[in-house]
């Protein structure tokens, strides 16, 4: 069992049996989910592999983290893994460094960014009985000139840091088994459970869930969403919005737990969704569960609110609307940040990108994307050159 923070313990039985409700719906679609491994093959202390992942954006999302130590949200959530950009991550052990160092884009990490790298090698450390440290690097590798805030990278760069250092540490059979794989990468950044599954992902999750049990699922690994397209929009923060202080407010608004208790219903109605490809409900639940985010968000404190929105964001949904009115159907998602993604199918990607040039801003098509694979490492070294 994981944490059950003070004043939530009145939502468990309710998380608990929602829980039950989708496990049963994901049997009843022939989602069989796999056992988290009892073993583990003989580690390598000199392995390297590479891995690449993609950043996620929220349908049904989430914030608050009911255990901060292996990142458990307080409500299970989905997410479209979006190929708008990509992290490329490269890890080597190797027992004569003296400890783990870690550089992104370039540059040395440190701080708080290196501890959670940290934390998940010794999770993979602590599993094979070894202590050999690891050289990583990363890169995000982006398709617009703005990173905007928002777009998921944290997601994708903890996915490819899972894989990567799971098949350099044990090789590639538990790099690529589902479950553990996005248990792993959760360590890092929850939405990097989402992200290692790839395509349209559900992360089981409410307080007191143990770790195995928390997990990612990919819905939509039969081509059913083929047809859907996202429009990335990036937009930057100018407040230098910080998600890890979202996540610390989100879960004392008097919003948070009606968001919670409400969950299970909409992951059931999202999961039939995914199952026959209506991707319009997906988009509908996606811009709905957007205002509730920032709704959540922006009163979890009296003195210090996160409003996360830029005046670009106000623009790109009444634009939306207006889509809509005219037979368009678009819809509009942020998670934490500004960074908008525009959800609609391919018939109408180009009156999108059209309706989106109007308002000057920079964009990106793209695809639904994923899962977290491993590559080449010497490809991978081309990429992480820049």
């Amino acid at each position: 069992m994981t944490t059950i923070p003070p004043g939530f313990e009145d939502t468990i039985p309710a998380m608990r049996e929602a829980h039950t409700r989708i496990l049963d719906a994901l049997a009843r679609h022939g989602m069989l989910v796999p056992p988290y491994p009892a073993t583990t093959p003989e580690p390598n202390e000199r392995g390297i592999a590479a891995a690449r992942a993609y950043p996620m954006q929220g349908v049904l999302k989430y914030h608050g983290l009911a255990d901060w130590a292996r990142r458990i949200a307080f409500l299970p959530s989905i997410s479209l893994n979006n190929d708008a950009a990509h992290t490329v991550t490269l890890v080597e052990f190797d027992p004569y460094l003296a400890a783990d160092t870690a550089t992104i884009g370039g540059a040395p990490a440190g701080g708080r960014e290196l501890e959670r790298i940290v934390q998940i090698l010794d999770a993979l450390r602590d599993l094979a009985g070894v202590r050999a440290a690891a050289r990583v690097t990363t890169r995000n590798v982006l398709k617009t000139r703005i990173t905007g805030k928002g777009l998921g990278t944290s997601a994708s760069g903890a996915a490819a840091l899972a894989a990567a250092a799971a098949g350099a540490l044990f090789g590639p059979d538990l790099a690529a088994h589902p479950r553990f794989l996005s248990c792993l990468a959760r360590l890092l950044a929850g939405s990097g459970c989402r992200a290692a599954a790839g395509g349209l992902a559900l992360w089981l999750a409410y307080p007191g869930l143990a770790h195995e049990d928390s997990f990612a699922v990919r819905l939509d690994g039969e081509g059913q969403l083929d047809d859907l397209r996202l429009i990335t929009v990036p937009i930057d923060s100018r407040v230098g919005l910080k998600t890890e202080q979202a996540h610390h407010d989100a879960p004392r608004s008097s919003f948070f737990k009606a968001w919670m208790l409400s969950r299970g219903d909409e992951i059931l109605e999202c999961l039939d969704a995914a199952r026959r490809g209506d991707w319009r409900v997906i988009g509908q639940l996606a811009e709905l569960d957007s205002m509730r985010l920032h709704g959540v968000t922006m009163s979890g404190s009296r003195e210090q609110r996160i409003i996360g929105w830029e005046p670009e964001n106000i623009t790109i949904f009444r634009m939306c609307d207006t889509l809509r009115a005219r037979g368009v159907p678009v819809y509009a998602s942020t998670d934490t940040g500004p960074t908008v993604v525009l959800i609609t199918h391919r018939e109408y990607e180009a009156a999108v990108a059209a309706a989106v040039d109007t308002l000057g801003l920079e964009y990106v098509r793209g695809r639904v994307a994923g899962p977290a694979t491993l590559i080449d490492p010497d490809h991978a070294r081309a990429e992480l050159l820049g």
